[in-house]
């Protein structure tokens, strides 16, 4: 697990207009609490914060540096600005080397199913309670081959050596369904359609097979006519 270094600034004004110039100079406002110590106000380098937490993941290991005293934090919590994405808060807690600690981490999964399963993804994210300084970026899942059935709970999981999981172990994290055969998939469509009030029509070529839509032509009743003055005619003759 990587250890990123921050330089950081004592925060002595507050407010939303504080905060705005703080992010504006290319800081980003922050907390540091934890083991007792009274929260510290403070305010992180912004392009070396998203470094950190872009090649270390959200459980990076950052050693602040303040005053010139080093110490060791997780961040716990972090707002961003829903369009531009920018970092505008950071709760960071103090940590000890050796020290256990409980994290979400998320889950990543590679490899493909079988050809007749479909994956259905329960969980991203299992808690875990881990050394502060050994906390995995995440937790890969091999997928490959998987059919039907053949589910993986969060108790099936490798944890890193030293990890326990605190996420229940019969919690599903991937389900593996069946792939609907096209017969079951038009059914499943006649039904909503039945459901929909919505009635099929017959293609013609049904039609014609069935001989529905064709018609018989009636006797011409001239022509049943002259046959009948033939026949008087003849009667009279």
């Amino acid at each position: 697990m990587a250890d990123f270094r921050l330089e950081a600034e004592t925060r002595t004004e507050f407010g939303k207009g504080s905060a705005r110039r703080t992010r504006r100079a290319g800081r980003v406002p922050a907390v540091l609490y934890g083991h007792g110590q009274d929260v510290v106000h403070l305010s992180l380098p912004a392009r070396e914060f998203a470094a950190a937490l872009r090649n270390g993941g959200g459980n990076a290991l950052l050693t602040i540096v303040l005053d010139g005293n080093e110490q060791l934090a997780l961040t716990k919590a972090i707002q961003r600005d829903p369009l531009t994405r920018q970092h505008k808060h950071a709760d960071l807690l103090l940590v000890r080397r050796g020290e256990k600690t409980t994290v979400e981490v998320p889950i990543v999964i590679v490899g493909e199913p079988a050809p007749d399963a479909i994956p259905n993804h329960q969980l991203n994210t299992v808690s875990i309670e881990a050394d502060a300084t050994k906390l995995p970026d995440s937790i890969e899942v091999d997928i490959t081959g998987r059919s039907a059935g053949q589910n993986i709970a969060a108790g099936d999981l490798v944890l890193p050596s030293g990890s326990t999981l605190i996420t229940d172990p019969e919690a599903m994290v991937i389900g593996f369904l069946g792939a609907p055969t096209a017969e079951a998939l038009e059914a499943e469509l006649a039904e909503a359609e039945a459901e929909a009030g919505i009635e099929r029509e017959e293609s013609d070529s049904a039609a014609e097979g069935t001989g529905e839509g064709d018609v018989v032509p009636e006797p011409s009743a001239q022509g049943s006519g002259e046959s009948m003055d033939s026949a008087e005619k003849s009667a009279d003759n």
